[in-house]
């Protein structure tokens, strides 16, 4: 007969899995990844983007003159960046895999806030591309790491519309720089001495740090961290939630390593490939508006330092409603598919190409078209989006696509703002407008191959899990014996 002492270990055994694994709301874990996740990660776009237009806006409001820049040395300073940017990407987001997000993002957006400050010292050139260089190697966490956390705590169907939040953020920090560019001219130009362009750094700055605090005490890393001193999270997530949280997304393949294996994963599939291409091309699409054309166009055309930063605001207007409509076309039509947002996005771009093309000197025509543009950040949010969703079974895999996606794309970009949108190309940028319907046409037609890749690669999970359900019926059906 068992002592009382052995019932009640008997009874401790049998009630600790019950708490372990005690109902989750779901609405209210999701509300709480909305609050500490995506806030952050939205605070640390938008800043980056202040920051990052911070040096166009600050390019076009007198820093031009009083450094002496000439011809293409704007171009190039961007490349440095590009460059940077380039070579950050991939090593940033294996770095996420082994070090916890909040401490790494966070790290990351001071060391570039402290870099930004460094902007109002420069007096030369080869200053500027020095620290616009390093300044990008930390920069270059933001986006595709982003990319790369969404993926570990939402499902498909709620990716869409936090990703386009998320790039809604950047380009709404563009918008802020814009007003706040304007606002220190107005307010801070002569003050101690400095002009208008060297306090924007400064305010930059300022505004930076309290965004990386917030995300080294709130950020709650993600799910695949809370086994490792996972005291951050704990304080906002129970172990259960995070628990769940790890359950409700689709089955990963816990084999898979984070070796020299990956090498043979990631080449061997059509993934890196097509994803990497897709978003080269998407990425030249947006080169209209990231070059900065609009504000050179306006600036060769004698308009005012205030005309010169905010009427570039109407494009990204136009790209945080043209995102959020495709957020939302995506998850409310049934039939929807990534590749529909591709080849609409391709073929406005074409007409946008067409019109700076046919009369560039007309301001009516030019700002419709420049504001018509802002369209193409709409594929931001699907294709990574897309790319999330079919590679979400390979951590590791799912890293370095997204990471390569944007590497790629920064590593063309590097040049082709030089041959195709370079400053003293305004206010025509004839061969921008024929690059820009090549790489339109180009997009949408990628996204068709990736589509049909996806198609089959579908089919064939069905027809292998419709086999294996056969093979084990057969096995463990009951056999019928004759009377």
């Amino acid at each position: 007969m068992a002592s009382h002492s052995d019932k009640e270990q008997e009874l401790h055994v049998d009630t600790e899995p019950r708490s372990e694994f005690e109902p989750i709301n779901e609405k209210r874990l999701l509300f709480k990844i909305d609050i500490f996740v995506l806030s952050f990660v939205c605070l640390q776009y938008w800043i980056n983007y202040v920051d990052r237009v911070g040096f166009a806006n600050a390019y076009v409001s007198g820093m031009k003159e009083d450094l002496g820049l000439k011809g293409d040395e704007f171009n190039l300073i961007n490349t440095c960046f590009t460059v940077g940017y380039v070579l950050g990407m991939i090593p940033n987001n294996l770095i996420l895999l082994v070090v916890q997000p909040r401490i790494w993002l966070s790290f990351c957006t001071f060391a570039w806030g402290v870099l930004t400050l460094s902007m109002y010292k420069v007096t030369n050139f080869r200053q500027c591309c020095a620290i616009r260089f390093f300044q990008a190697v930390f920069e270059s966490c933001t986006f595709s790491g982003t990319h790369l956390i969404l993926g570990s705590w939402y499902r498909e169907n709620e990716l869409t519309i936090r990703s386009a939040i998320f790039t809604s953020s950047g380009l709404v920090g563009s918008i802020f720089s814009g007003f706040m560019q304007v606002g220190i001219h107005h307010s801070l130009d002569g003050h101690r001495g400095l002009p208008g362009w060297r306090w924007l750094f400064i305010v930059d700055f300022l505004i930076t740090i309290p965004v990386a605090i917030y995300g080294f005490v709130f950020f709650p890393t993600t799910p695949d961290h809370m086994t490792t001193t996972s005291n951050g999270p704990r304080r906002l997530f129970s172990v259960q939630e995070l628990e769940f949280a790890k359950r409700r997304l689709p089955v990963r393949d816990e084999r898979a390593k984070l070796d020299w294996s990956v090498v043979r994963r990631v080449l061997g599939r059509w993934h890196w490939w097509l994803f990497c291409l897709l978003w080269v091309l998407g990425g030249e699409n947006i080169s209209l508006a990231s070059n900065s054309t609009f504000a050179l166009w306006l600036q060769s055309q004698g308009y005012s330092l205030a005309q010169k930063n905010q009427y570039p605001m109407g494009i990204f207007a136009v790209g945080i409603a043209a995102t959020c409509g495709a957020a939302v076309y995506m998850d409310k039509f049934r039939r929807a598919q990534h590749w529909h947002v591709a080849v609409f996005i391709g073929v406005v771009m074409c007409v946008v190409a067409v019109m700076i093309r046919a009369q560039p000197s007309n301001p009516a025509v030019l700002f419709a078209a420049q504001y018509v543009g802002g369209v193409c950040y709409a594929a931001q949010a699907i294709f990574f989006s897309w790319a999330n969703v079919v590679c979400q079974s390979d951590l590791q895999e799912r890293a370095i696509v997204l990471a390569s996606m944007n590497m790629f794309s920064g590593a063309v970009n590097a040049w082709w703002s030089l041959i195709f949108y370079s400053a003293t190309m305004a206010p025509r940028y004839e061969r921008g407008c024929y690059a820009l319907i090549a790489t339109a046409v180009a997009s949408g037609f990628v996204a068709g191959i990736i589509r049909w890749f996806q198609r089959r690669d579908m089919q064939r999970k069905s027809e292998a899990l419709c086999e294996n359900m056969n093979y084990t019926a057969a096995f463990s059906e009951p056999k019928m014996t004759s009377r």
